[in-house]
């Protein structure tokens, strides 16, 4: 049996608890590794926090520098200069795009030197998706992600999501909520197919548990319907009827809701409410003005209508919730379309994962040292289309 096969068995037959015991030992046999750390972006992402039993022992490490932050960041293997005969290699944990964190091995650099890194990096994938699985069973790697306490409202916003970044030959998505340990309502949502991309951005209204309560009942009203094969117009006014007939229009919940077709770039939109889109083409920031709607459970058997518009290749869609264009300066000056074009223009060299908190550390730059009062949303699609040939 290889050694990445023996790897790969090990982490599949492991108890879900003990996938860290269970790569430790395997590199350790397999590899010669002398030590074995696993580390987890936090839900802001700006730490990387270690796995292991609570209280932690190990520092966190930072997202931003460092040898594990430019894994992280680059997505690719970053090895240390060798130590007493031994480099460490730190590996980034992925899951289809979605970052989870990096694992960092210790080896003789002679093990580095046979070409194992290769190996090694498709080890750390399989942990990857063998963490995203034992989530169903232990708290283990959630804990892990916090370097704080999570409101009780945020614990069920951040349940509800699908992930914090996606890759697909067709497109680069990613969204990023603040303040990541006490947010409300703002939520977003996607689900593709083979030939669909379906994204929701939601901003919700009110403070607290009622908000992610309003969210959740309006975020799987959307769920059912779209699972139930539906359009997105047909989705909207079936969330519609569920929300009003909870709330009878006491609260209501604004949401964008998107259908790519990946093979031509055609988009069906329903905007109903406030989210903001604004799109980066050949270099050129513009707000995109949709046909807007009632929010989700306003009044009752609302009628939504679908308009439709085409991405190009090469075009970055950035969507905002109202917690970022709204938001005042200490001079009480809103961030608005102007600032958010200049946030959008600064980081297009950027891949998309990593534009959402980027935008959100220019945004706080804005508001100063206020506390925010409402939370905050972004979202990033970069869209390049069917491959040719495909």
């Amino acid at each position: 049996m290889s050694r990445f096969l023996a790897a790969e068995r090990a982490l599949r037959t492991a108890a879900p608890h003990e996938l860290l015991d269970a790569v430790r030992r395997v590199l350790s046999e397999q590899y010669a590794a002398t030590n074995v750390e696993l580390f987890m972006a936090d839900y802001s992402l700006t730490v990387l926090q270690p796995v292991s039993v609570l209280p932690h022992t190990l520092q966190p490490l930072s997202v931003h520098n460092g040898p594990a932050g430019r894994a992280f960041g680059s997505q690719q293997p970053y090895a240390e200069d060798g130590r007493d005969g031994h480099v460490r290699l730190h590996l980034p944990v992925s899951v289809r795009g979605d970052r989870l964190g990096v694992l960092t091995v210790t080896l003789p650099e002679g093990e580095l030197a046979r070409g194992c890194e290769d190996e090694l990096r498709d080890i750390a994938d399989v942990l990857g998706h063998e963490v995203v699985v034992a989530e169903r069973d232990t708290d283990l790697y959630l804990q892990a992600r916090r370097k704080d306490r999570l409101t009780l409202a945020a614990e069920m916003q951040w349940q509800l999501l699908p992930g914090r970044s996606c890759s697909r030959p067709e497109y680069d998505l990613a969204g990023q909520l603040e303040p990541a340990y006490g947010i409300f309502g703002d939520n977003f949502d996607w689900s593709a197919t083979a030939d669909h991309l379906m994204l929701y951005v939601t901003n919700g209204m009110g403070e607290g548990i009622e908000a992610s309560l309003l969210t959740s009942l309006a975020l799987n009203a959307l769920r059912n319907a779209r699972r139930a094969g539906v359009s997105i117009a047909d989705q909207a006014a079936l969330a519609d009827q569920a929300v009003y007939a909870h709330y009878r229009g006491r609260c209501y919940l604004s949401v964008l809701m998107f259908d790519f077709d990946l093979a031509t770039g055609r988009v069906s939109v329903v905007d109903a409410g406030s989210p903001r889109m604004l799109r980066l083409r050949n270099g050129v920031v513009e707000s995109v003005t949709l046909d807007a709607q009632l929010p989700l459970g306003m009044f009752e058997e609302t009628d939504y209508v679908a308009q439709e518009f085409t991405v190009e290749p090469g075009d970055r869609l950035v969507f905002v919730s109202d917690g970022v264009h709204a938001v005042a300066s200490p001079k009480g000056e809103p961030y608005g379309d102007a600032a958010l074009a200049r946030a959008i223009q600064s980081t297009r060299l950027l891949p998309a994962a990593e534009v959402p908190r980027a935008i959100l550390r220019e945004l706080t730059s804005h508001r100063g040292e206020a506390t925010p009062d409402d939370d905050a949303l972004v979202v990033c699609l970069d869209w390049r289309g069917k491959p040719s040939g495909h």
